[in-house]
């Protein structure tokens, strides 16, 4: 498996750490850690729908899921600082 199959592995809720890291990369220094705390759910839900190798549905996500992916993505804004 190379390096661009990677890439293309189904995201799913569960992928925390992944779903930050495609957003940071759509959106960049756009929100800041207290601008992704303030995002309201319906958009981050939208956002996360729309990486194309996204695989979940919206009655599997909860707001622990979007808790998590909000935490993992002001770690990923904190690592790019």
């Amino acid at each position: 498996m190379g390096f661009e199959d990677i890439e293309n592995l189904p995201i799913s809720w569960h992928d925390y750490e992944d779903i930050a890291i495609k957003l940071y990369e759509k959106f960049g220094d756009d929100f800041d850690e207290s601008r992704i705390y303030r995002i309201r759910f319906t958009d981050l839900i939208d956002w996360v729908m729309s990486i194309s190798n996204f695989t979940g549905s919206k009655e599997e996500c909860n707001e622990g899921h979007l808790e998590q992916i909000q935490a993992k993505w002001v770690y990923e804004w904190r690592d790019n600082q």
